[in-house]
């Protein structure tokens, strides 16, 4: 086995062990076995981004198309409500089952581990309370959302909780943004700006029961909710410990508590009359099942996409989302929309742009390509290597909500 000193380097222990000065012929040497393992890390780490993008891409636009076809079905309509209890319900257990998993089975060790973590630590359980509410009204409004705008609508207008997740950051964490990044800001308000101008226009044929004005009041209280929900968190969580999944434990019973409060205040007694369960078809159940687990997929593979590539993903939603309105709803683009969303999605790809990025990406293009040709020189420390741990949230603007705790 290879004991680590303190200064980082590594020294084989036990018979046999070949010192750094000795090499067997025939035998590879450090650099070059090092170069072949960096490489081989490389590749899968590539491949395991694109499996991220196309998981991001899918429950980006499939959560929304999803939710706008269950609300637009004829028949009985479901209470949103019970939705979003049932949500969190589900992602609780699944989080509670993935932590018995990580105690290898062993019951007591995890009521143990959950006492200490849930009822002895309470102080930080209850910080969790305050972006659980968030969250829980976001999800609610979402609903209402979507049910009064166009699917693609509605993807190009949530962009603007990237704006407003910029702006409680500047304000809240004395953050400073780059010129880049404030002109995409502007430039993301200015297309989402024309997109709302394109539906207040009356672009192509609306329901009856459709408002685009309760849509719109949603989506912005709804950016508004994010924004503050996640720089909020950062805050008060900055440098806790705690696991992924433990940390979704924590929101889905502050969530399912609070939504149920919400149930009770806005739909109580019509799903005291009519069931929970009301209007319950296979494609709400999707639904429920998409926004429970969607979210815990993505806290998965989202550590593998940069920001770059969390952008790309949001723009590529969108384009999926359009398209697929215009085939499930028939959408109508037209010139206005078209010139919008172009706007969001440049602003979406230059605000995801790091500091720096061309000179971090030819680096890196150069160590990819050609030869190996830097070797760690003997006795030095071995570069850092990727985290799995969640970065700084200021850098992370498309993390999904069950990301920022989850």
């Amino acid at each position: 086995m290879a004991a680590v000193g303190s200064g980082g380097s590594t020294a084989a222990a036990g018979p046999g062990a070949v010192s750094a000065g000795t090499l067997e012929p025939g035998t590879a040497s450090a650099g070059e076995t090092g170069c072949l393992s960096s490489r081989r890390r490389g590749g899968a780490h590539r491949r395991l981004k694109y499996i991220s993008l196309a998981v991001l891409v899918v429950q980006n636009a499939s959560l929304i198309l999803s939710i706008r076809y269950a609300r637009t079905l004829p028949g009985d309509r479901f209470f949103a409500t019970t939705a979003v209890v049932m949500a969190e319900v589900l992602k609780g257990l699944t989080c509670l089952l993935l932590l018995f998993a990580q105690k290898r089975g062993n019951v007591k060790h995890l009521v143990l581990f959950l006492h200490e973590a849930v009822l002895v630590q309470y102080v930080d359980t209850l910080k969790l309370a305050v972006p659980s509410l968030i969250y829980t009204l976001q999800n609610n409004l979402q609903y209402v959302a979507i049910s009064n705008l166009p699917a693609a609508t509605f993807q190009v207008t949530y962009q603007l909780k990237i704006l407003t997740t910029a702006l409680f950051s500047v304000f809240m964490l004395n953050r400073s943004l780059s010129r880049l990044q404030w002109a995409s800001l502007l430039l993301l308000f200015t297309g989402v700006a024309i997109v709302q101008a394109q539906q207040a226009g009356g672009g192509g044929p609306r329901p009856p029961d459709q408002n685009p004005g309760a849509g719109l009041a949603a989506v912005v209280a709804s950016c508004l909710s994010s924004g503050f929900a996640g720089v909020y968190f950062e805050k008060i969580l900055k440098g806790s410990s705690g696991s992924v999944w433990l940390r979704n434990l924590q929101l889905g019973l502050f969530g399912t508590a609070l939504g149920l409060v919400g149930l009770w205040w806005a739909e109580g007694t019509a799903v005291a009359r009519r069931g929970f369960f009301f209007g319950y078809t296979p494609a709400v159940w999707g639904v429920v099942l998409n926004q429970a687990f969607g979210g815990l997929l993505v806290a998965v593979v989202v550590k593998y996409a940069d920001n770059i590539l969390k952008g790309f993903a949001t723009s590529l939603s969108i384009v999926l989302s359009t398209v697929a309105s215009i085939r499930l709803f028939g959408f109508h683009v037209d010139l206005l929309f078209t010139l919008g969303a172009g706007l969001v999605i440049g602003a979406v790809y230059l605000y995801s742009l790091p500091r720096g990025a061309a000179k971090a990406i030819a680096s890196t293009s150069a160590s990819a390509s050609g030869p190996c040709t830097h070797q760690q020189p003997p006795g030095q420390p071995p570069p850092p290597q990727l985290s799995s741990h969640r970065g700084d949230l200021s850098t992370e603007p498309f993390l999904p909500k069950s990301v920022l705790v989850k």
